[in-house]
């Protein structure tokens, strides 16, 4: 029996939708929120992954604790997180589940936000970002990104800062929670064995009250930002490269050649990367990654390698970027194609994956793409599409970054 997509939209604006597959064993559901770090004020920067906190210290009905407990009693696997663009709660789990499981999470993304929870968690979010400081591939990452994305609402910190944590007040949640978590920024995406009928009606009487806010979402134009820096630490061993481009929207159709050139170029074996740098010794790692954006997109390459080799390292990486389309082969388009529609098609196996592809499609475009269609479209790519690609967006790095021991 084929798989059923099916979708409900309540008198709010909240939407429902479903990829139903009645012989799976499992399935899953999760709020999809289309919201993140770049809708927020720059002064709350934070607020969005502090929110995700707040939401499982629970509602007015649930303190953490019943929450924790219901949700294991039911035997659902669930989590949450927090993106530049979204924000998402969802569980997996036995169909019978799922509708006490939707339940729960409607509860509790109506979130008490309790005075001594907010201050308690305050100090768990700067304990967080503290941690994260003392990783230098995510300090270098947030650098470049501050200057890549210059002004741009993409260039928000997801943590925030320690001072825009630390001054942030439990008013300004409550308004962001109003305004961002409205009933029309909001999708309840399910997959795998699901009675559609009952989930519509599971929410409608969860979520009827909700109301909608008109939240809408800024589209600057992505600066034109060209910089080379470098950071130092003295607890470093190894050096630390990236550089950051810009790549198609998610939005648009090159997406697809853009996600095969990142392979062909930075797969973890197999590219050119791997055989230029980390086979030859060079580089301990090294790597290329397509990030699509809602209006914009990102390439990025990345590299540890030991700091007297720092410089041949990116010699060669700018090597290969200036190389890539006229050293493109089918043989390179096939093995990409492939890995790309394996992992595809792997992720759609399972109503878990599904449910999240579901989600994330409406929280990133508003748009309904079968697996099939996704499937064909990769297909689709020819030769002659990634050069397309390429000069559309040149390989040319705008942002470059350097993290050496001191």
């Amino acid at each position: 029996m084929p798989i059923e997509h099916r979708a409900a939209t309540l008198p709010n604006g909240l939407q429902i939708l479903a990829e139903i597959d009645p012989t799976a064993l499992s399935g899953g559901v999760g709020f999809f929120v289309r919201t993140g770090a770049r809708d927020e004020d720059p002064a709350e920067m934070g607020v969005s992954h502090f929110l995700e906190h707040m939401i499982f210290k629970g509602s007015e009905t649930r303190g953490p604790i019943e929450v924790s407990a219901q949700l294991d009693a039911l035997g659902v696997q669930h989590n949450a997180f927090t993106g530049h663009e979204m924000t998402a709660y969802f569980a997996t789990g036995l169909p019978e589940a799922l509708l006490p499981a939707t339940e729960i999470l409607a509860d509790i993304l109506r979130p008490a936000l309790r005075a001594a929870d907010f201050e308690e968690e305050r100090g768990v979010i700067l304990e967080e970002i503290a941690m994260y400081d003392d990783q230098p591939p995510w300090v270098l990452l947030e650098a470049l990104q501050d200057r890549f994305y210059r002004g741009h609402p993409l260039g928000h910190r997801i943590l925030g800062t320690r001072e825009t944590i630390s001054a942030l007040p439990v008013e300004s949640m409550r308004r962001y929670l109003l305004e961002r978590y409205a009933a029309d920024s909001i999708a309840v995406a399910a997959a795998g064995r699901v009675d559609f009928d009952a989930l519509v009606e599971q929410v409608s009487t969860c979520c009827a009250g909700w109301t909608p806010s008109g939240a809408t979402r800024r589209y600057p134009t992505l600066p034109s930002v060209e910089e080379t820096f470098t950071l130092a630490r003295p607890d470093l061993a190894a050096a630390y490269g990236l550089m950051a481009m810009p790549g198609p929207p998610l939005a648009d159709d090159r997406r697809y050649p853009a996600a095969m050139l990142a392979q062909i170029l930075g797969d973890s074996e197999g590219s050119r990367l791997f055989w230029a740098l980390v086979e030859t010794g060079l580089a301990e790692h090294a790597d290329a990654h397509y990030d699509p954006r809602d209006g914009c997109g990102e390439t990025a390459v990345a590299w540890v390698c030991d700091p007297e080799h720092l410089d041949e390292v990116e010699s060669i990486v700018r090597r290969e970027l200036a190389a890539l389309g006229d050293s493109l082969t089918e043989d390179d388009l096939l093995r990409a194609r492939s890995k790309i529609a394996t992992s595809v098609t792997l992720a759609g196996e399972r109503p878990g994956g599904r449910m999240h592809r579901l989600g994330a499609n409406w929280a990133m475009r508003r748009a309904y793409t079968p697996l099939e269609t996704e499937l064909a479209r990769i297909e689709a790519v020819t030769i002659e599409g990634l050069r397309a690609c390429l000069e559309a967006f040149p390989p040319t790095p705008r942002v470059v970054g350097r993290m050496v021991p001191e």
